[in-house]
């Protein structure tokens, strides 16, 4: 296998192909009791800051101020479907561009670690896994199974090159490569660790290698070899925790590498917080304790575009499109309470920058009206094309692995087996499905709710639009499908005749709208809705939901995500990076309907009530 580059894209060449490791002297090592920086004792004091949940030009800004908090290392999780939408090729552009992510971290005079997976969890769609590959039946994910080997070789060719040349003894900043991810959580394969070291041994990894697991006996032996250096992920009860890492790894330095100091959000609940006294004695306990430790999350970003992951464990819950975590910077970049308590901690061990950064300011506050709105099926047909299928696939088989897509059939079939209404129903639906009848909507069917049939009145022409809210990122149900499972029934017999539109959502902009007569309809959804504003410096905004129903919005082009009157969220961040000094242009598909045909923004985010 071998690869080429044009234009930031690697597109893989399936061949035999070789990777010559050049080795010097080690200057990061595994000590009798602690890590070693060219022979001497490091303490790894680390934060989460994930490059794919920050706007490429923020980067600098983030990993300026996780320095001043005290912080020498950086942590990200790598996001294989992101870097790879289809196989063959491997995205590293933009906010992709990992190579330039890592020269930041080291010109800020910090260290790295990275955490590739395969899988990483990270509340991110599928655990990071390509749906393309998770959609093959055949493929046996996260254990030694020739088909998933294949394709994870296939992407350690394709990323490593990249992280190995970053790594300290070439002079990068790279001093830890994990292997897998709490993977005592989900199995206990070790032919498929082992397969993993030797992938990354092959390919240039020369820094220790490391596993992380939930401080469980259990957890802790399954996860990890006698070869790797185990590290432990926790919130709470530090000493207790590392005691237990202690009797799995009886010399070596301990390390807390995903110290939950926060929580993320499910839709429909309420804002996750931990209390800042309570986190800042954890994080002193370890540091006390001689531990090296990972804050999880030290800036969590957001989940733009259909990012976000999800999680089953008996009823589905799709994660919001902030990931604020409540850390210690905020979504935005502004350091909270939490980031002056950690870094009142961390100088107790290690001497900290002069500077801090500056407070949040009030952001703009505005309103403008929307201008124009159009119908869905008015555009639709610009969003992509049908497909003709005897009964209804899933997203997956049509290759849709994100977002939404249109089923429609007829039911005045000559077929008198074919009734015009009665009761429709769905063997399962993941994970929404907006159902219309000769295009007056019905109702809405959502996974949540275990719903799964509605009254259908007569008509002649049925659609659904089908939303993924999010693949699952964590347990058992990874990898599974999108869109309709089994069969669509009327009266009990299936509705066969399908065509499948998948809408391409990633990047709307104003040529949409291009050739629709101008019209100022009310807000009902499905409908996308366009308004313009004009601003005289850079500046981050938030955009007001809450009189919306539900929905996605695009700033300039980019998809800033989904937003739902469920909550807890009620505002979308905008980077000020994806504005511009001038017009800027701001577009929403509202699914349902907006009680206020008005875009309002508000100085400050609402992520949500607190309350349990």
């Amino acid at each position: 296998m071998s690869f080429s580059r044009r234009d930031g894209i690697l597109t893989v060449n399936h061949e035999t192909s070789s990777l010559k490791r050049e080795t010097k002297s080690p200057t990061f090592t595994i000590g009798i009791d602690d890590f070693l920086l060219h022979g001497k004792p490091f303490q790894i004091i680390s934060g989460a800051l994930h490059y794919f949940r920050v706007h490429p030009d923020l980067w600098a800004d983030r990993i300026h101020k996780a320095r001043l908090m005290g912080l020498n290392t950086i942590e990200t999780y790598v996001p294989w479907n992101q870097h790879a939408p289809q196989r063959g090729v491997f995205d590293t552009t933009a906010g992709l561009d990992l190579a330039r992510f890592l020269r930041l971290v080291s010109e800020e005079g910090m260290h790295a670690i990275i955490r590739p997976g395969p899988y990483i969890c990270a509340e991110w769609d599928n655990g990071g896994l390509p749906a393309w590959l998770t959609a093959d039946p055949d493929v046996r994910i996260r254990r030694f199974e020739p088909k998933f080997l294949t394709a994870v070789r296939e992407y350690f060719e394709q990323l490593l090159p990249i992280i190995s040349v970053a790594q300290i003894d070439r002079g990068g900043p790279v001093i830890l490569f994990q292997i897998e991810n709490e993977y005592g959580a989900y199995g206990a394969d070790k032919p498929y660790l082992q397969a993993l070291v030797a992938m990354a041994h092959d390919l240039g990894i020369t820094v220790p290698l490391t596993t992380v697991d939930q401080s469980t006996d259990q957890m802790l032996d399954d996860g990890s070899l006698p070869e790797l250096h185990r590290t432990a992920s926790f919130g709470s009860r530090s000493n207790e925790r590392l005691a237990t890492l202690r009797r799995h790894q009886t010399t070596g330095p301990l390390m807390c590498s995903e110290f939950w100091d926060g929580w993320f959000d499910h839709w429909g609940e309420h804002h996750h917080t931990t209390p800042v006294a309570d986190a800042a004695h954890e994080l002193d306990l370890m540091l006390a304790a001689g531990a090296s430790v990972n804050i999880y999350m030290f800036h969590g970003g957001t989940n733009f575009g259909f990012s976000n992951g999800a999680n089953d464990k008996g009823t589905y819950k799709s994660q919001v499109t902030s990931y604020d975590y409540d850390a210690p910077l905020d979504e935005a970049g502004y350091p909270t309470e939490k980031y002056h308590a950690f870094r009142e901690v961390i100088g107790r061990y290690s001497q900290l920058p002069a500077c801090v950064p500056a407070s949040a300011t009030n952001a703009p506050a505005f309103q403008t009206p929307f201008q124009i709105t159009v119908p869905l099926t008015d555009v639709r047909e610009k969003l992509g094309r049908w497909r003709v299928f005897e009964h209804a696939p899933t997203m997956d088989h049509t290759e849709q692995y994100r977002g939404l897509c249109i089923y429609r059939t007829t039911l005045n079939h000559s077929d008198d087996k074919i009734a015009r209404s009665g009761i429709l129903r769905l063997a399962e639906i993941r994970d929404r499905a907006l159902v219309s009848i000769d295009g007056t909507s019905v109702g809405a069917l959502n996974r949540d709710n275990r719903e799964r049939a509605i009254a259908l009145p007569a008509g002649d022409i049925l659609e659904l639009l089908v939303e993924d809210l999010g693949r699952v990122s964590y347990g058992t149900r990874i990898g599974e499908p999108k869109g309709v499972i089994g069969p669509i029934t009327l009266n009990g017999e299936e509705l066969v005749h399908w065509e499948v539109l998948s809408l391409d959502l990633t990047a709307i902009d104003g040529s949409l709208f291009a050739g629709i007569p101008t019209l100022n309809l009310d807000p009902m959804g499905p409908s996308f809705s366009k308004t313009e504003f004009t601003l005289s410096a850079s500046t981050d905004l938030f955009l007001d939901t809450s009189e919306w129903g539900k929905g996605i919005a695009w700033i300039n082009g980019f998809n800033l995500g989904r937003y739902w009157s469920r909550g807890p969220q009620s505002t979308l961040y905008i980077p000020r990076s994806q504005l511009r000094t001038g017009i800027n242009e701001l577009i929403i598909l509202e699914l349902h309907a907006h009680a206020q045909s008005t875009a309002r923004f508000l100085p400050r985010p609402s992520l949500g009530n607190t309350d349990y």
